[in-house]
This record gives structure tokens, sequence and C-alpha cells, in this order.
């Protein structure tokens, strides 16, 4: 038998050694709480509650607008992004060629670009439009702001869900095909549930990236989230009516990242040991 002498000793857990890149990030960590307790402090001494009960009811407002333009794009993208998405996994060369313009012209240019083309744009064509009934909706900048959004990140959701599909296993197909399931089945049934799993994390960063690029539609006279507190700025040059937005801001992202989190562990369940 082993005796305690034959025992290696324990081993003696030293201090880490105070590198370059640990300081630094010490120093950075130290300034963020510093910028946070700084901004804490300066909203608790310049707390206005004229200013809160005269606009508090406007930041919900523009909470609401920013969070129906999101979940409104983001599910309309949703729908336009399946046929591109086949588009882009299709082996005719005409019709991936068409996707392939589409995405790269929506992700390579700026969303404020899309925006302004589409808003700005339609005027020029404005008797063709009023022509063809569509002048009631391309001459509101919410509805001009729900599509530029919609297009946009369609495009995204294209390239996340054709990436997706990519990733599933062939042996799927191949153990679909050996069955002699139809292609529908197949593809709806086992294909695609499986690349919605894989497709979670990008689809929720989407969602975040929208949620956040949606304060340029203050710039086309939407009254957003950004766009209410433009109004009460030219009104007060209070600067504190920025902070207040940001902090909304920051409550609905960490609160919609904790959601998706939750409904991804929800789906994804079965997959976990």
């Amino acid at each position: 038998m082993e005796t305690a002498a034959d025992m290696p000793p324990p081993e003696v857990k030293t201090a880490r050694p105070w590198t370059f890149l640990r300081i630094v990030g010490y120093a950075l960590m130290a300034f963020w709480i510093l910028g946070g307790l700084g901004v804490i402090a300066f909203l608790y001494n310049s707390y206005d509650q004229e200013f809160m009960d005269k606009y508090g009811q406007k930041f919900i407002d523009g909470t609401i607008v920013t969070i129906q333009l999101v979940i409104l794009s983001v599910v309309l993208g949703a729908l336009v992004s399946l046929p591109i998405a086949f588009g882009r996994l299709t082996t005719n060369r005409y019709i991936g060629g068409l996707t392939y313009g589409y995405v790269y012209f929506f992700r390579g240019t700026p969303l404020i670009a899309q925006v302004f083309l589409i808003y700005y744009g339609v005027g020029s064509f404005r008797p063709f439009f009023q022509d063809i009934g569509l002048w009631w909706f391309l001459r509101d900048a919410w509805y001009c702001a729900l599509l530029a959004f919609t297009l946009n990140t369609a495009a995204y959701q294209a390239e996340i869900l054709a990436g997706a599909i990519r990733n599933v296993p062939e042996g799927q197909s191949e153990a679909a095909r050996a069955l002699g399931l139809p292609r529908p089945v197949m593809f709806f049934k086992i294909i695609l549930p499986q690349a919605l799993i894989t497709a979670l994390r990008p689809y929720g960063n989407e969602l975040v990236l929208m949620l956040k690029g949606s304060a340029i539609v203050s710039i086309i006279t939407v009254y957003d989230l950004m766009g209410e507190t433009r109004r009460m700025f030219a009104r007060t040059y209070d600067f504190q009516a920025y902070l207040w937005a940001a902090i909304i801001y920051i409550i609905v992202v960490e609160g919609l990242r904790r959601l998706w989190d939750k409904l991804e562990i929800r789906l994804t369940r079965h997959l976990q040991r």
C-alpha cells in the first residue's frame, strides 16, 4: 500500500503575476465602474421631477413605437427571408445571382442610406405610386422605416437561415430519402427544425442589432424613443434626456437578451445533458 510518505506533496497555488494586460484590464474595469457611478450621481443630483412629470409619458410612448417597429420588421423580414434563403441554396445560377445581389446590397450599404433611399427617393416617383395605389403607404415616414427595416433584416436573416441549413449534416437528408419521405416533409420536419436551433443565437443577435439601429428613424420624423428624446432636448436643452433614453435602451436590450436566452434554453432542452 502507498504510504503518506510516498504520496506527492500537494500543489501550492502561486499568485498570478501582474502582467501588463492584467493591469490594463483592471484599469479599464475601474474606469467603467467609475463612469457608471458618475452617471448615477449625475442623474441623482440633476433629477427634475417637473421634467419627468412633463416628459415621462413621452419616453413610454417612444419606447412602444420602437418596440412595435422592430418586432414588426423582424417578423416580416423573417417571412421575406424564406424565399431569399431558398434562392441562396439553389443551384440555379440566375435565381442564385438575384438573391446574392439582394443580400449583397442590403448587407453592404448602411441602414440609414436605405432608409433615406426609400423615404426621400420614392417621392420622385409619386405619380407612379399614386396610380398603383401605394402612395398612402410610402408617404408615411413610419411605413417607410418599416419597409426599409424589413428589407434590411430579411437580407441578414436569409444568410443566417441559409448558413444554418448548410450546417445540417447531409446524413439527415440521406436518411429521409432512404425512408422515401417527400421533399416538403423532409425539409419542414427534419432539416428546418434542426437549422432553426442552430440559427437561434444569430437570430437573437440580429434582433438586438435592429433594436439599437432603430434609433436612426428619428431623422425622418418618426417619434420613436430617440425621436421623442431629440424633441425633448430641443425644447429643454436638458442633457439628462439622452441619459434616460440610453438607460431605457439598455433595459430593453437586456430584457430582450435574457428573454431570448430563456427561449433558447427552452427550445434546446432536449440537447442538454
